[in-house]
């Protein structure tokens, strides 16, 4: 109808000067027209000497851009997941494969407990295992916890044995040879650890679908992530799951890879630096916005690790761009009235961190201390599973540990270790040795 309407209008205003353009969104709705079939418009001609008004009254139009713009997106996530699940699943064999040192964890001091649950971990398991960090955070018995991209199941199986019998882990991931890895021993973990049935369980789905794929709101108190952010194309939906399936009070615990800067196309398109956690890497400022807008607190640094690129040819392609695997801690946090800062004193009641709590690279609890904390921080330790391991009181002067909420560059925190002369591990531990 809309292409009849158009020939009539322009057949009353040939001769005017305007014809020309009439004629041409003619021959432009002809090429669209199967694309914007259902778009109803009059057309409305008013010609005179000089000019030609004509108004389009429209239904439609602006869902179908945004459908064919969803489209094109979907399209090429589909061929970025379609490649890592290509890369995981049938190129990796094992971490010797690698041909970067980004998915490897560094070298990194643990407790007792965490080094023994490590070592347990079945060998074809550990030996399957890319990560860039050590996930494994403080104070875990009891409690629900999800694995987003959980691989080969090391970090679930491990965190199996931490949680205890009546804890609760859930890994999920989306390449077949990884889930059927993780499944496989499920039984060994379980006899292994001495449970009466198995506390770990494995879900085959998209980190940036969780409730697509089965997995309840509001239902964990921590998510932990290995490697496996930079590898979606859809950052944002990752982290707006998550937040969706945490407990008020809950915490996303993850490793990844950071840029100093935000890269060019040419290398987001590198299939094999994709799969190698370095063409999707995030420049670490992003991660701020991204925190924020999803809802969760301000990302808490706790540990920083250079990631080298030594092959010549990545060097060629990454030019001066800078990389590094970051733990973060995020909260999802009440909308309570903001705190004051206050004092607090650590109990030493958490297991393995009886003499001293390291809560992030800033943050260093001594057991018996007082310390001045931000407003940021007295909620998120009020609020977490951490909220029985600490006394509040008003804060006065003159006490040790004042700290701030800044948010820290990753690699200034990088030099200043080098010009303190801390050792700063690399992430290039061979399989099996991540601690």
């Amino acid at each position: 109808m809309l292409l009849e309407e158009l020939k009539e209008a322009t057949g009353k205003c040939r001769g005017n000067t305007c014809s020309g353009l009439l004629w041409g969104l003619l021959c432009f709705l002809v090429f669209i027209k199967d694309i914007v079939e259902d778009i109803h418009a009059e057309i409305r001609c008013f010609a005179d000497d000089t000019s030609l008004y004509f108004v389009f009254y429209k239904r439609s139009v602006l869902p179908k851009i945004q459908q064919i713009k969803e489209m094109t997106t979907t399209n090429g996530d589909s061929q970025i997941i379609d490649s890592v699940k290509e890369y995981y699943g049938k190129k990796l064999k094992n971490v010797s494969d690698l041909q970067t040192q980004a998915c490897v964890a560094p070298g990194r001091r643990v407790n007792k407990n965490v080094r023994e649950a490590i070592s347990q971990v079945h060998e074809e398991v550990a030996s399957k295992y890319y990560g860039c960090g050590l996930v494994i955070p403080a104070k875990l018995e009891g409690i629900k916890v999800l694995d987003l991209g959980s691989g080969s199941g090391r970090d679930c199986f491990a965190i199996s044995k931490l949680v205890g019998q009546n804890g609760q882990v859930t890994g999920i991931d989306m390449t077949d040879e990884q889930i059927e890895v993780a499944r496989k021993y499920i039984d060994y973990h379980t006899k292994t650890f001495g449970y009466d049935k198995p506390n770990v369980n494995f879900v085959q789905g998209y980190i940036e679908k969780l409730l697509e794929a089965g997995l309840q709101e509001n239902f964990y108190d921590l998510i932990v992530s290995n490697c496996v952010v930079n590898l979606s194309p859809d950052k944002c939906a990752v982290l707006s799951e998550a937040y969706k399936v945490l407990k008020e009070g809950g915490e996303l615990y993850f490793s990844d890879v950071y840029c100093d800067r935000n890269l060019e196309d040419s290398v987001r398109k590198h299939e094999t630096l994709w799969g190698e956690c370095i063409a999707g890497a995030l420049c670490w400022k992003d991660l701020i916005s991204l925190a924020e807008k999803t809802g969760f607190s301000t990302p808490r640094l706790e540990t920083v690790s250079p990631i080298p690129i030594d092959r010549d040819d990545f060097k060629k392609i990454l030019g001066d761009a800078k990389f590094c695997s970051v733990t973060y801690r995020l909260f999802k946090l009440p909308k309570v009235e903001k705190s004051p800062p206050l004092q607090v004193i650590y109990s030493g009641d958490v297991t393995g961190c009886e003499n001293q709590l390291d809560f992030d690279h800033r943050n260093h609890f001594k057991t018996g201390d007082v310390y001045t904390i931000d407003s940021e921080l007295v909620t998120i330790l009020k609020n977490s599973r951490f909220s029985d391991e600490f006394e509040f009181q008003p804060a006065t002067k003159g006490v040790c540990g004042t700290t701030g909420n800044t948010v820290d560059n990753p690699f200034d925190v990088l030099l200043e270790k080098e010009r303190k002369g801390e050792q700063v591990s690399p992430a290039c531990c061979a399989p099996g040795k991540c601690c």
